[in-house]
Order: C-alpha cells, then structure tokens, then sequence
C-alpha cells in the first residue's frame, strides 16, 4: 500500500511537526490564564434582556484591566441570562468600574451573584491531577493492547503495539498544543481548564482510532497465523485498506460538528472547539500514517538486527 511504502516520509512529516510545536511552546509559551494564576470571579445575572458577549467585551476593553475572559452561566427558561467574568485581581474601585461598564451605567438590571478571588493553588491542583490522568491512562493502554495482542506478538512483540499508540497519543496531543501556541500569540487564548479538559478528551478520541486499526490488524495477523501466505508490511497494507475509510469518515463527522461550535457556538468555546478539532484531524493522520508505519519501521529493525 502506499502509506507502507513511503512510511520514512510520514514519519519525517510528523517528527517534523511535533520538534516545530515543541520549539514553538519553549519560546513562545502559552498565555496562563486565572485557573492557573489566580485572580477575581465574578458572577452576575441579567434581570431582563442579557447584553452579546461582544457588547461586553468592547466595554471592559476601555476599562485596561487586562486580559478578561466572559462564560455564559445558567439558563432560566430557555433564555441564558448569566455570566462569569474572570479576570486579575481587581480593586473595589476596579470592580466598581466592571459593574457599571457590564450595566452600561445602570441602564440594563442586572444582580450581582458573588466576587471571589481565586489562588493560583486551584491551578496547581488541576496540573497535579490531569498529568496523573495521563499517566495512568498511559499505563492502562499499555497493558490493555499488550494483553489485546498476546496471541499475535509475532514478529511485533505485543507490548511494543502499547508502546508504538502511546507515541502516536504523544504526536496528537503536542501537535494541537503547538496550534494553541499560535492562537496564544496572536489571538490571546489562554491555557485553562476548559485547555486540560480538550487535551484529555483528545487523548481519548486519539487512542479509539488507533485501536480501530489495530483491531484490524490484529484480526489479520491471526489468519496470518493460521495460513502464512504475506509479509508483515503487506498485513498491514491490507488492514489499513480495509479500516480507513471508516476511521476518516467517523473522525469526519466529529470534525463538522466542531466546525459548527466553532462558527455559531459561543466564543468561550471557540479556542477549545479548535483544539477538539485539530486533535481529530492529527489523531486521524496518526493512526492512519503513522502507527502503522511505525509498526513495519519496528518489525523490519528487528528482522536487520535478527540477520546480524
């Protein structure tokens, strides 16, 4: 198959990218936003029409109180009425000033819910608990496809397939984070929980289209097994001719529907909706281009060093 027989320019092509991104995040570095550093809450809701986010962003821009990030809160009856507003921490003089803009000096009613101040502790905590998140979804997928793939460990030894989903899960994590670098930089996102929460839900997707081919795969090899006939590189060829049309049309429509949040959602949710979508579309290439070509670029290494 072709992606087999150009296996080397693929890899290139994503080793390539993931030094970009890394490079991209040593120098350039992600904005931290209040989850992580700390700063005010606040929590209000409109009595009676609730203004755009849009209106409200032109109107704490003028009050340079930094960068301000406004959440759509709760909803009564089918109208959202509330809003989250979180920004540094403000003085009473400051927060006077953020009430009256978010009003337009009293002409739009509006209840003031709570103001709290948030530690950067409440950062440090979610850091803490989403790297043991990885860590240990890490380790189960490990064991899992080892022990998925323990009658077919030839020539491939089965936790090598473990350890090769774990490189392709690494691939499409950093890669999306090398784009929020950019929309970091020049478009102000900024590292939140809402960015934690898209990097574990793109570990997931990532690694349920991995398996998908490797599934294939494996169901292969155990014919292969039974009645040798083809090559390693040639079962692989065939498992991928067999799976990805049905893992590029599955991640496709995921795809479209983040389109859509990122066009008509909310615009608290655009930067999160782009890296949900970029997760799918590198999570799709790496199980596609790379896992399989990883595989054969393993299995051959082992038949050159078998030879020596």
């Amino acid at each position: 198959m072709f992606i087999i027989k150009h296996k080397k320019i693929f890899i290139t092509i994503s080793m390539t990218l993931v030094v970009i991104s890394l490079i991209s995040l040593a120098i350039f570095k992600i904005k931290v936003g209040i989850d992580f550093k700390g700063g005010a809450l606040t929590e209000v809701v409109y009595t009676e029409e609730r203004p755009t986010q849009e209106i409200l962003d032109s109107q704490l821009k003028s009050l340079d109180l930094g960068s301000v990030l406004i959440q759509p809160t709760e909803k009564k009856a089918t109208e959202e009425k509330g809003y989250i507003i979180k920004s540094r921490n403000l003085t009473e003089e400051e927060y006077s000033f953020l009430i009256s803009a978010i009003s337009e000096n009293g002409k739009i009613p509006l209840e003031e819910k709570s103001f709290n101040s948030i530690g950067p502790s409440v950062g440090r905590e979610l850091t803490r608990k989403a790297i043991t998140a990885v860590v240990l979804i890490s380790l189960a997928i490990i064991c899992f496809i080892a022990f998925a793939f323990r009658k077919v460990s030839k020539p491939v030894s089965s936790w090598r397939y473990g350890f090769i989903a774990i490189v392709t899960l690494l691939h499409d994590v950093i890669l999306p984070i090398g784009l929020y670098v950019a929309l970091s930089r020049f478009y102000g996102a900024e590292l939140d929980t809402l960015f934690v929460v898209a990097v574990l839900t793109i570990l997931g997707l990532s690694v349920s289209d991995t398996i998908v081919i490797f599934d294939r795969i494996r169901e292969n090899l155990k014919e292969e097994l039974k009645n040798p006939r083809q090559e390693f590189k040639n079962v692989i060829g065939k498992s991928l001719e067999q799976s990805y049309v049905r893992s590029i049309c599955t991640s496709l429509t995921t795809i479209l529907v983040l389109l859509a949040l990122v066009f008509s959602g909310p615009v608290s949710t655009r930067f999160f909706a782009l890296m949900l979508m970029s997760g799918m579309f590198f999570g799709t290439y790496s199980s596609i281009f790379l896992a399989p070509s990883l595989l054969v670029l393993v299995e051959e290494w082992q038949k050159g060093k078998s030879n020596k």
